[in-house]
């Protein structure tokens, strides 16, 4: 695959993340009443469910800017790893924050070809 075939493929996936986090992240910070019932059904004040649409929109910017992108997905993993961890424990279907991880991780090694090199294990050493 091409470079600039890599990359529209790269940015279309972003923005399909973006529309994801973005939609949720509204979501809970517009804190409606269904995310009032949902969130206490999980145990979550109103208040942290408007933090966590913060920290939302605030890793899909770094993950969408490309300088701080990394970090971007760090912040993104963590975030979906916790939400897997939550629906497990309430006993709720884990598919959705498994497939935007799987998303992530396929979207990020497009983006950052470096890092797919690091997972693969074909990192050149500079001597």
């Amino acid at each position: 695959m091409n470079t600039k075939t890599r990359n529209i493929i790269g940015w279309v996936l972003t923005a399909i993340l973006a529309f994801a986090f973005i939609a949720s992240a509204s979501m809970k910070l517009t804190g409606g009443e269904q995310a009032a019932k949902g969130a206490a059904g999980f145990g979550i004040s109103l208040a942290t469910l408007k933090m966590l649409g913060v920290i939302e929109i605030v890793s899909i910017l770094l993950f969408i800017i490309p300088r701080t992108g990394m970090l971007g997905l760090l912040l993104l993993s963590a975030y979906l790893g916790g939400a897997i961890a939550t629906h497990l424990e309430h006993h709720l279907p884990i598919t959705a924050p498994v497939v935007l991880q799987c998303l992530l991780w396929i979207t990020a090694t497009i983006r950052f070809p470096e890092l797919s090199q690091r997972l693969s294990g074909k990192v050149s050493t500079v001597k």
